[in-house]
């Protein structure tokens, strides 16, 4: 008998418990994430996945089941630096990336093991990067893979709640280099360059920007380094739907008087619509579990953002998790948080088995029947 199975063919909450842990207790910091996705790809192996490592060190798991839709569930392996003690304690799981993003991940993995009727193909992926610029991971997914006719990334949404929305994202660095001089020369000095760089980028967005709503820009000043004769600051816009990004980036040229201004990354901001199957399926699991559930919009930006630029299906974020938490010296999730999450994607990926197919073999974004909202 496999242990990790209930008889039901779910995977057992030891094991979903103690498949978390094992992920928190493999430090995976961006660049650093080989030593996870070896685990998780035997970890998936023994949970009844196909699966393996790819080029660019994506972990992908394969389930199939029949010639039905294709789901594809994606989070990612990397976390910021800094490791935190991996403990349990009062019903909570202590350890970097409990919450952002190896809580969801783990979820997804045995949502999908447990699904035994699903009719057709999911595919788990963990990707790596998506805590840097140019989300490499989620990158070579949308360059490689067939597009699926479903998908849900895996972020902290909170149990009962679904994500159908993210800001975009731009990245500048601006850097400018001056002659030797003396402190009382009257001539510009790289470092006062850099901060007039920062304040006119401030002053074009306008005195209503901020990270506190979803509707406008929000910049920060991510790294700055500078002295008289060389500097550099690395610039970071979160940019609502319809933002003139060109615009922006040729107004704050247009103010620098020396240096150069490059862009790093820039990806649009991305939303669901609420109707979706992908958003239905979700709340339908939430409201399998008894909760209300909530839709929300963040002023962050995910993987989500990355693969809405070019795959026009049926999407959302969901994953157990307190998102206040990400990037937070005392990261934690709720276990009964955790499990919950893992019934929920359980019930979605139930739901999803219902997509229409088109009469091209592929899943329709039609809505799922109006049974789905019961």
């Amino acid at each position: 008998m496999n242990w990790a199975f209930t008889k039901s063919g779910h995977v057992t909450e030891t094991s979903a418990v103690g498949l978390l842990r094992g992920m928190l207790e493999i430090p995976s910091s961006s660049y650093q994430e080989r030593a996870l996705a070896d685990f998780l790809a035997e970890a998936m192996t023994d949970l009844g996945y196909r699966a393996h490592i790819d080029t660019v060190g994506n972990v992908i798991g394969v389930i199939e089941r029949g010639d039905g839709p294709t789901l594809m569930l994606l989070g990612h392996m990397d976390t910021v630096p800094g490791q935190i003690p991996v403990r349990s304690e009062d019903g909570r799981l202590y350890g970097r990336g409990a919450v952002d993003a190896k809580g969801p991940l783990a979820a997804m993995i045995c949502a999908a093991a447990g699904a035994v009727d699903f009719p057709g193909r999911i595919v788990v992926i963990g990707v790596v990067e998506e805590e840097t610029p140019r989300s490499r991971g989620a990158m070579a997914i949308r360059a490689a893979h067939d597009q699926p006719d479903a998908l849900i990334v895996g972020e902290p949404s909170g149990w009962s709640s679904v994500v159908i929305g993210y800001k975009g994202k731009l990245d500048l660095r601006y850097t400018v280099q001056c002659p030797a001089t003396h402190p009382s020369n009257p001539e510009p000095k790289a470092s006062e360059l850099a901060v007039a760089c920062w304040a006119a980028l401030v002053d074009l967005l306008g005195p209503d920007a901020g990270h506190d709503a979803f509707a406008r820009p929000g910049a920060t000043l991510c790294r700055l380094n500078a002295d008289l004769t060389s500097a550099t600051a690395d610039l970071s816009v979160r940019t609502p739907p319809g933002f003139d990004v060109e615009g922006l980036v040729s107004g704050l040229r247009d103010r620098l008087p020396a240096g150069r201004l490059e862009v790093l990354n820039s990806v649009a901001a991305c939303r669901a619509d609420r109707a979706n199957p992908a958003v239905r399926a979700l709340v339908t699991g939430i409201r399998g579990l008894h909760a209300q559930p909530r839709l929300v919009v963040k002023t962050a930006t995910s993987d989500m953002n990355t693969l809405a630029e070019v795959w026009d299906i049926p999407m959302a974020t969901y994953g157990p998790g307190d998102s206040r938490l990400d990037h937070a010296d005392t990261e934690h999730i709720v276990l009964s948080d955790f499990l919950r999450g893992v019934d929920v994607l359980s019930l979605a990926i139930a739901e999803l088995a219902h997509l229409p197919v088109r009469a091209d073999g592929g899943a329709s974004d039609a809505p799922l029947p109006e049974r789905s909202l019961r």
